[in-house]
């Protein structure tokens, strides 16, 4: 088991009469997390995979919670985003039983969002859990092994489940893949040609540190610009893909509307490839590289509250910075490299244009990168 950097900051709230409410991609943890890290004293467990749990609390009555609740003080709800007219439901609780701690997870923002944003509004703390964080990887494995598995991070990702069963890993992200990014998205979102949305998924995998053409995907995938523009918002909702914008500001030449598009996972994105070769024998070692940096970043500044703000930055001429960080007035530009060179640098057009810090990030200093 993985002590997970939400944990304490989850503990917090316990009490405060709110509910939370904790979402993330399937298999990441969070059951484990609020079972076995989160709860200590009795509570009831509602498990939205059973039918029955499904139709109680669907569209219940204020008597029927209450004989549901009974005397219980704690409610885990759990796979919450299965259940119709959760939002209602959840409000209903929060409002009518002042004394109950409401905790629900949810394994996509497909229907969590739309359904408990209003509802809720005032209401909870929501926080996302994704796969393990290199930090909470190497506070469980200690400095050395973890460094040590740097490559098998690379090629395999950090799903609890991959990394719990050493020589099964691509079995596991096999199953994870067919079942979740295929299957249950399918259902969440109602795509109806999933060999479309497989060879969408396999574009992307294979531009990770490229910038991202609509029109070209939708071109390759045989498909509408405005089509491929939503499959990708639902990777988004389902925690498959995320997007990092262009920064821009002062100069003409820059590109200002484009973006890049980035796996949460390594693991999955070698999957979706089908490739799981060492990496001298690879050409996108820099890309692996590089979406492993960011994935592990966006996690820092969620966990971590951050207000900073991520972006790439390109001009015209091919001038570029991998990774733009803006934080309380200031920007920093990072260059991610395997295998840096004393001479690499950052373009000066950018670093004199907005005042930047420069730093290069390679596998002997990365550390300083992933653990904010």
């Amino acid at each position: 088991m993985y002590n997970r950097t939400l944990t304490p900051i989850i503990k917090e709230k316990i009490g405060k009469g709110k509910a939370i409410l904790l979402i993330g991609p399937l298999q990441v943890g969070k059951t484990t997390l609020i079972k076995y890290q989160l709860l200590e004293e009795a509570y009831l467990f509602l498990d939205a995979d059973d039918p029955t749990i499904r139709n109680l609390l669907s569209s219940p009555n204020t008597e029927q919670l209450r004989g549901l609740i009974a005397n219980h003080k704690i409610v885990f709800i759990d796979e919450a985003q299965r259940i119709p007219n959760i939002g209602l439901t959840l409000k209903l609780i929060v409002d009518q039983f002042k004394y109950i701690q409401l905790i629900v997870s949810g394994s996509s923002s497909f229907e969590l969002s739309s359904e408990l944003n209003e509802p809720l509004t005032g209401r909870k703390w929501e926080y996302e859990l994704l796969p393990i964080s290199w930090e909470e990887y190497e506070d469980k494995h200690g400095y050395l092994y973890a460094h040590q598995q740097l490559e098998n991070r690379l090629l395999y990702g950090f799903y609890p489940d991959v990394l719990n069963s050493t020589g099964e890993e691509k079995e596991i992200l096999k199953q994870l893949v067919n079942s979740y990014l295929y299957r249950d998205i399918l259902a969440y979102s109602k795509i109806r040609k999933p060999e479309v949305l497989e060879k969408l998924v396999q574009a992307l995998a294979l531009q990770v540190g490229s910038e991202v053409n609509y029109n070209e995907l939708a071109q390759t995938v045989g498909i509408d610009k405005n089509t491929v523009s939503n499959y990708i918002d639902i990777l988004q909702k389902g925690y498959v893909v995320f997007k990092l914008g262009s920064y821009s500001g002062n100069l003409r030449n820059e590109i200002k509307k484009n973006r890049k598009i980035y796996f949460y996972d390594n693991g999955v994105r070698n999957m979706v490839l089908g490739n799981f070769n060492a990496l001298n024998l690879r050409q996108d070692t820099g890309a692996l590289w590089e979406n492993f940096l960011i994935a592990e970043r966006v996690k820092q500044n969620l966990y971590k509250n951050s207000l900073a703000k991520s972006y790439f930055w390109r001009t015209k001429q091919q001038q570029e910075v991998d990774f733009v960080e803006e934080k309380e007035g200031s920007i920093t530009g990072y260059e991610f490299k395997w295998k840096s060179k004393k001479t690499t640098r950052l373009p000066l057009t950018f670093t004199r244009t907005y005042k930047a810090s420069e730093k290069i990030i390679d596998k002997e200093n990365f550390r300083d990168f992933v653990i904010i």
